[in-house]
């Protein structure tokens, strides 16, 4: 990789497998510090309500966008954009490419009382362990990068250790499998993993397909409340944003001006309680 190209998702995903083999050699740790986790807040209370609701992420780097915030504070951060009204707060892991860690998920998760997201490049069963003993009440699952069963076992598996499967798509045969897969909840991203191209008109596009009784996350490219405004026409339940909110000054600030759009479209009843 030359200077200044952004990794490949191949690349992203080949250190992914190196991490999961660094895992093996502690899983019995892991194992114990999962069975002995408290239990953290449900991803479920993120849903609730009639407005859209805001996911924080902790984003210092990414392939894409290069350094964001250097030295953010994973804890700090999280609590300010609690205190401005985020639902959820997500936490990127990706040491090499992103500046995260599982530790930063760790201190999120003892920081505020919010559900906590992990999101990563989710390839193997050990990784969830690691999850469910850091703090975390939910994974990120990628059906592009999770090949034929294998989106549904981890699925399966994320959610045998308490953890909500939020399964993100880009393309209406991802969504399908997602929806195959039984996932908690479905991510809409409008970030092309392969050219990091971001295009709203695919969440606006895929999120009136997912079926009114599973939540939606729409993913990438918000960055103020118009955005919002016109993702929630197309259905989302939720936004998830990262990069808008590490380089504000104030991080409850602009929390704020992102909430209280409300849900409208093929959840809204579901939304004002009307659902399950």
């Amino acid at each position: 990789m030359t200077p200044g190209t952004p990794a490949t998702l191949d690349q992203l995903l080949e250190a992914a497998r190196r991490r999961v083999e660094g895992l093996y050699l502690r899983r019995r740790e892991l194992e114990r510090a999962a069975a002995a986790a408290p239990r953290r807040p449900e991803f479920g209370r993120a849903l609730l309500g009639a407005m859209v609701g805001v996911i924080a992420e902790v984003k210092r780097r990414s392939p894409s966008a290069g350094t964001i915030h250097a030295g953010l504070d994973a804890a700090g951060h999280a609590r300010d954009c609690a205190r401005g009204g985020a639902t959820a707060i997500s936490v990127l892991t990706d040491d090499e490419h992103f500046g995260g860690s599982i530790d930063d998920l760790a201190r999120v998760a003892e920081a505020v009382a919010l559900p906590v997201l992990r999101k990563d490049f989710v390839l193997d069963g050990l990784q969830l362990v690691e999850a469910r003993a850091a703090g975390a009440s939910a994974v990120l699952l990628i059906a592009r990068v999770l090949a034929g069963d294998r989106l549904a076992e981890l699925a399966r598996a994320a959610q045998g250790l308490g953890l909500a499967a939020l399964v993100e798509v880009h393309s209406e045969d991802e969504l399908d499998r997602a929806l195959g897969a039984g996932a908690d909840v479905v991510g809409v991203n409008a970030r092309d993993l392969g050219s990091y191209a971001v295009d709203l008109a695919v969440v606006e596009r895929l999120m009136p397909r997912v079926p009114p009784d599973v939540p939606a996350v729409a993913e990438s490219g918000v960055s103020d409340r118009a955005d919002v405004e016109r993702i929630a026409a197309a259905g989302a339940d939720l936004v998830l944003v990262g990069t808008a909110l590490a380089r504000r000054p104030d991080a409850a600030a602009a929390v704020r001006e992102l909430a209280g759009v409300t849900r409208r479209g093929r959840r809204a009843v579901w939304a004002a309680g009307g659902g399950s």
